[in-house]
Parts: C-alpha cells; structure tokens; sequence
C-alpha cells in the first residue's frame, strides 16, 4: 500500500511540481533539464550547473565537507591530499557559530583554485547561533510564516544574515551550491517540525526573498532529503525552486542504491540527485555497477573521513583515483 501511495505522489508531483502551496511565483514553472530554476543565474552560476548536469550518470563528483576546529579549515582536505595525492571537486562549508566572514574567504579561495563550493547553515529558528540552536529552537509557524506579523519580519531578517555573504560571493564570481534546511524531512531540525506543508511554505520564502529581493544569482539550489525519507513528494518545494535533489546516510554502506532509487521515483530526469551528505563514501565500481547515479558525494567531517569504521585509507585512495571520480584537478575552467 505505502508503494502504491507514494508512486501516485511521484506521478503527481512530476505532472504539477508546484501542487503544495506557497509563495506562488514559481509554482507551475516547468524547468528543461539542464537550466537552472533562476532564469536571471550568472554565467558562472550556468557553467557549474551545466557541467554536473553533463557528467550525471556518467562519473561522480567528489566532495568533502570543512572543519575549522581540528587541526585548521584544512585538515580534511590535507588528510586527502596526503592519502590520495588528490584533492575534492566540492568544498562543503557551514555558516553555524556566524561563520560568515571565514567561509566567504575560503570559498573565494577554493574557486580561485578550480573548485566548486557548497555551503549549508546550522542555525536555530531565528537564524543564529550553531548546530545545538537547529535541534533545540522551535518556530510559532503560522505567525513567522505570515506576511505583516512581527514574526514573519524577524524571520526575513535571519534569513537576510546569510544573504549578505552570498551577496560578497555573488558579486566575487563565485556560484554555490546552497543547501539550506537539509535532512528536511527529519524531525531533528527546527525546520523540519512544522510539517511538509509549512517546510513548502519556508523554502520558497527564502528562494524567493534571495532570488527576487537579494538578486543572488550565483546559487544552485540543493533540496537534501534524509536517509529514511518515506514521502519526500510532499516535501517537494517544487521544480521551480530547486536545481538539485539528493538525500544524505550514515547507515551501511556507502552506494546506497535503494535510497537512491527512493529520490528517482519522484524526481525522474528532470534534476540531478547528489549525495549531499555521508559518512561511508560510495564504491565506484557499486555506483557503476547498480546504475546508482549519484551526480556527487560530500563526506562528513573529522571522523567520517579518518576513521576505518567509516573510510579506510585504502578505499579513500581507491576512490579518488577511480577513473569514475572527479577529483579538483579534473575538473574543467568554470569561468563563465
């Protein structure tokens, strides 16, 4: 029964993307593979989006996610290099604890480098503060989401704090691939506890304050889902509002084809599905060998990526000089 519900979902979502109400502007846009969901993104913007969409199901992006408390922002990119001689396509940064300033210079130095950059936020409900504030704040939902209310301002101004730095990127040539609210059908984060219909409503929100108000037309929106997503149709902002779908897992092993295959259904062809969080990184000759196509991974920091229980040496090496994985120095001039 559950798979005859949420195959009716998929075919309804693929057929009106734009069925869960919201911020209307973009509701039924229908999106041609390939073009981002923002018809105004800059040419740099395009040439990443254009690329991840011509390497899908052909190779995958490596990617690795910062941290800036163990051994300085570079020890896990370091920990590669020294393991593998490579270094990942995609940084994943995080503006939790108000990082703002640091990850804007670290972002403007890795595409100076020839890498693509991916940033998410932990925050709590009002926008500030770290990882503990997103599991521990709670929103009054109908007042924030709300037009005219008190509440409602106080949540447009947290967003704005982040749109300020993408703004500093925006304007330096850099495109990111922006993760807000991920794992968004989990009940942990704040953003998650109002339920499909209002996380509809927030997402839009933000898309459309920092698309329409912001002008930030450097960002390639990513829609995370959770390891054990069971209707993520309904979470669905919409293809209008989303450029890349993906779930993240730190459960078994690293291909995660049934969990890929959940994303496929609903989404089909119509975006790239990323790996945009894991703790055990993928085997590229699995990945190949069960058609599990995602477009990249991000591998959590410190121990997700030092610890044999989650990823030996060897099998890091193994993956990135896999001819399947595309490493920093494979990757092509993005400026547009």
């Amino acid at each position: 029964m559950k798979k005859i519900i949420a195959t009716i979902l998929s075919i309804i979502i693929a057929l009106f993307p734009g069925v869960i109400a919201g911020e209307n502007s973009r509701r039924f846009v229908s999106i041609p593979y390939g073009e981002l969901s923002n018809a105004n993104a800059s040419e740099n913007a395009k040439a990443v989006y254009s690329y991840i969409c011509s390497t899908y199901k052909h190779k995958i992006l490596t990617g690795q996610q910062e941290s800036t408390w163990v051994g300085g922002p570079d020890y896990e990119m370091d920990y590669i290099e020294e393991t593998t001689g490579k270094l990942p396509a995609i940084r994943g940064l995080d503006y939790h604890n108000y990082d703002f300033a640091g990850v804007t210079r670290r972002a403007k130095d890795w595409w100076s480098r020839g890498g693509i950059v991916t940033i998410s936020w932990h925050c709590g409900s009002d926008f500030t503060g770290h990882f503990g504030d997103s599991l521990h704040t709670e929103l009054d939902w109908d007042a924030a989401l709300t037009k005219g209310t008190p509440e409602y301002e106080t949540l447009i101004a947290g967003m704005d704090r982040a749109a300020v730095a993408l703004k500093e990127l925006d304007e330096a040539g850099v495109p990111v691939l922006w993760r807000p609210f991920h794992e968004l059908d989990g009940n942990w984060f704040w953003w998650s506890r109002g339920g499909p219909r209002n996380f509809v409503k927030l997402w839009r929100i933000m898309y459309t304050r920092y698309t329409d108000y912001w002008a930030l037309d450097n960002l390639i929106w990513v829609c995370g889902y959770q390891a054990k997503t069971r209707t993520p149709e309904l979470w669905y902002p919409g293809d209008g509002y989303v450029d890349i779908a993906g779930a993240d897992s730190y459960f078994g092993d690293g291909t995660q084809a049934l969990l890929f295959s959940r994303i496929k259904v609903f989404i089909m062809n119509r975006k790239p599905i990323c790996f945009h969080e894991n703790g055990a990184i993928p085997d590229m000759d699995e990945l190949q060998r069960w058609s599990v196509d995602w477009c990249y991974f991000m591998t959590w920091h410190t121990e997700y990526l030092v610890e044999d229980k989650w990823n030996t040496k060897e099998h890091l090496n193994d993956v990135y000089n896999s001819e399947y994985a595309i490493t920093l120095d494979e990757l092509p001039a993005f400026i547009g």
